[in-house]
């Protein structure tokens, strides 16, 4: 059955999540205050609409793509009109709002799972299926890096609107990293970063580390670089088994070093991105949605993944580690 889709939001991230839907033959309305008509023609696909209200109206889906402080409001708004919501990483500034997000979708009895995209990619569910696999033991250690140019969109800028480099753009590894090696118990950052000048933007560079109830310590590295930067990805796993490691500039991107795979080979199919990760993820997300078995990260992952940043930022507000309660823990 075609699913109609409520797409709401119409910048980079609302680009391939519509090339998504459309390559899965849903029928999409586009509302957002600027760029919709300019997206679904770049898109060649999609109707515009004059309202988040109409592009609810008997949809099966809401994909909300819009800057961070909006999210609350626009799932609230399709929990309201009775459907399931797909909502863009992360889903709100703070813990609260965010648990608010998911209780409300529960008592609406509609479905919310966060645009976590680095689960889908092929290179990290790979590792996190060979990590489960036991390839390299109990996790002892992980890196995780990721370095691009600096947003241009002035928002990003407001740690008040995108709540900084921790919870707009590390919050996909310290995602991954939960994900990985189990729930967190303290966290530790720090930042540093370069003021704006007249000649160029400034720049930022985070690290957080995250010791993990297991004993595992995982190291979080991002940075918004200078314009023109070449985006770059890594990571290392390392177990007492072996080490799993991957870099976006090599080939093959990811290796094994002892373990059951030996260099790596089975673990990724013959080309890296037999599809696009975003694909992947909504082709799964949209399966569940329609009744089919439950994607790799719910809600609760969402929730989870905000609460880890606001826990970086907390210490890099206070200069000090910073203990993480669990979320049963923070509800209570």
């Amino acid at each position: 059955m075609r699913q109609i889709v409520a797409l709401i939001g119409a910048g980079g991230i609302a680009t391939v999540h519509l090339t998504a839907w459309l390559e899965l033959g849903a029928e999409v309305r586009v509302f957002s205050l600027k760029g919709a008509q300019e997206l679904v023609e770049r898109c060649n696909g999609g109707t515009v609409v004059g309202s988040v209200e109409a592009a609810l109206d008997g949809a099966d889906v809401a994909d909300v793509c819009t800057p961070t402080p909006t999210h609350p409001e626009m799932v609230a708004a399709a929990a309201a009109a009775g459907v399931d919501v797909l909502c863009e990483k992360p889903l709100a500034l703070g813990v609260a709002e965010a648990q608010q997000m998911v209780a409300t979708c529960r008592a609406a009895g509609v479905q919310l799972y966060p645009g976590h995209v680095v689960r889908f990619f092929p290179e990290y569910a790979a590792m996190h299926t060979a990590v489960a696999a036991g390839e390299v033991g109990p996790v002892a250690v992980q890196r995780f890096t990721r370095t691009g140019s600096r947003p241009v969109q002035p928002w990003f800028a407001d740690p008040a609107l995108s709540g900084g480099i921790v919870l707009d753009q590390m919050v996909h590894d310290l995602d991954f990293a939960r994900w990985n090696a189990g729930e967190v118990e303290r966290v530790f950052a720090r930042q540093v970063s370069t003021p704006d000048t007249a000649e160029r933007r400034g720049v930022v560079s985070a690290h957080v580390v995250l010791t993990h109830r297991s004993g595992a310590l995982s190291h979080v590295m991002g940075s918004w670089a200078p314009a023109g930067t070449p985006f770059h990805t890594s990571f290392e796993v390392a177990g007492p088994d072996g080490l799993l490691r991957h870099d976006s500039a090599e080939h093959p991107p990811l290796r094994v070093s002892g373990g059951g795979s030996g260099d790596g080979t089975g673990l990724l199919p013959a080309t890296s991105f037999v599809e696009s990760p975003y694909l992947t993820q909504i082709r799964e997300i949209a399966a569940a949605f329609a009744g089919g078995p439950p994607p790799r990260v719910s809600a609760e992952d969402g929730v989870a993944a905000v609460q880890l940043a606001a826990a970086a930022n907390e210490s890099l507000r206070t200069g000090r580690p910073v203990l993480v309660e669990t979320l049963e823990e923070v509800a209570a």
